[in-house]
């Protein structure tokens, strides 16, 4: 080795593994806190908007209760149920058409995200928390002008009735920024910008074929089969290419040299040991901000047509868009959309010792469609049956 280059022991150290981190703010991706009126007016705002929003998204809403705050600073129990002020730390109670989760413990930011991790929109009252956005109303009772620190992306701007200007504090801070200005009544117009707002900041689409699996029914490299003339693996990645901004192979860290060879993106399993379970978490690992098409390479019926099916029916406010298999009423894993949101909740199934990802989906808010040419959904793993469709193909 040349004196000039560094050996092993002088690569830089690091404490931490350099993990990507998802895009979230103090309770969601996508949150906003609304600000400038007094509480009441924001939750009534809160609630105006709630009906048009929710036959889209998943809405939550976090506010302070002040009148358990003044009870407790004059000795009282704060709000706490009889069980509470017995000593327990937390109470789980099914209310039949919802259910409450009472504990004692202060929320941090991290228990926060996970309690909220399942909503696609957090509105927020902006008077006593923060948010990464924010809608900001001029209500001349409570004005914004000693919370500017506060206003770091704003969205738009509320008019009350009878005002009718931006104050010159606020039109300073915004400076260049280009914020709508809407009426605070016109609940359609709010409600329609937050959607346009949502869609608009979708998750960018990425592929993933799987690849590394042993093929032990097979008795050889599934991937490397040729159906359409070149290897499978390859075949797959091209029919994803159309619909993701790019497509990785998932492999075994033995495969890496051999699929960049021919010409494909490896993703080697930096989960091991967890079949399918593997390259989707890795894939995540990679980059947890973006919604992944992952198809198995054992599909060589697939076609772009049902593929285009999948992607123009996707529901970003799911945790996936997946087909229905045809051999049962079960969602199909391994062609499906696999969102953000999904990341949390299939490491929470892991952590519970279930690496089945069609477990994951049975158990979660899922879009369910029927596939439109069922057949294409076969998986192929024996000698047999890839004699078979070859047949078919050839036929």
């Amino acid at each position: 080795m040349p004196d000039n280059q560094p050996t092993p022991n002088d690569a830089p150290r690091s404490k931490h593994a350099q993990l990507a981190r998802p895009h979230a703010g103090e309770f969601g991706r996508y949150e906003l806190a609304i600000l400038g009126a007094p509480c009441g007016r924001i939750k009534e705002l809160a609630a105006r908007l709630l009906p048009l929003l929710q036959p889209t998204l998943r809405a939550a809403y976090v506010d302070a209760d002040h009148a358990a705050g003044d009870d407790a600073a004059q000795g009282g129990s704060g709000g706490q149920d009889a069980i509470l002020q017995a000593g327990a730390a937390a109470e789980l109670t099914d209310k039949i058409t919802f259910t409450r989760l009472d504990v004692k413990r202060p929320l941090d930011k991290f228990s926060q995200q996970e309690l909220l991790q399942h909503q696609n929109l957090v509105l927020v009252n902006g008077n006593h928390f923060r948010a990464r956005q924010q809608l900001v109303i001029l209500d001349p009772a409570k004005p914004v002008e000693k919370k500017l620190d506060r206003l770091t992306d704003v969205r738009a701007l509320l008019l009350p009735e009878g005002v009718t200007e931006v104050p010159a504090y606020l039109r300073a801070h915004l400076a260049e920024a280009q914020v709508p200005v809407l009426s605070l009544h016109d609940t359609a117009a709010i409600a329609d910008l937050i959607l346009q707002e949502w869609h608009a900041a979708a998750p960018p689409l990425r592929g993933l074929v799987l690849a590394g699996g042993r093929s032990q029914r097979m008795g050889q490299d599934k991937g490397k089969l040729a159906y359409h003339g070149q290897e499978q693996r390859a075949y797959a990645a091209e029919l994803l290419a159309p619909f993701c901004q790019d497509v990785h192979v998932s492999c075994r860290p033995d495969q890496i040299t051999e699929l960049e060879y021919a010409g494909l993106r490896p993703l080697p399993d930096t989960f091991a040991d967890l079949g399918p379970l593997s390259g989707i978490l890795s894939a995540f690992r990679l980059d947890p901000n973006a919604a992944w098409l992952v198809v198995a390479c054992d599909l060589p019926l697939l076609s772009e047509v049902t593929l285009a099916h999948l992607v123009q029916h996707r529901q970003p406010a799911r945790m996936a868009t997946a087909f229905q298999s045809p051999e049962n009423e079960w969602p199909e894993p391994l062609i499906t959309i696999w969102e953000p949101a999904s990341y949390p909740q299939l490491l929470r199934f892991l952590s519970l010792s279930y690496s089945c990802p069609r477990k994951t989906l049975i158990n979660s808010d899922i879009e369910l469609l029927a596939a439109p040419a069922p057949q294409e959904l076969r998986n192929i793993n024996t000698p047999e049956e890839a004699a078979q469709v070859r047949q078919e193909l050839d036929s």
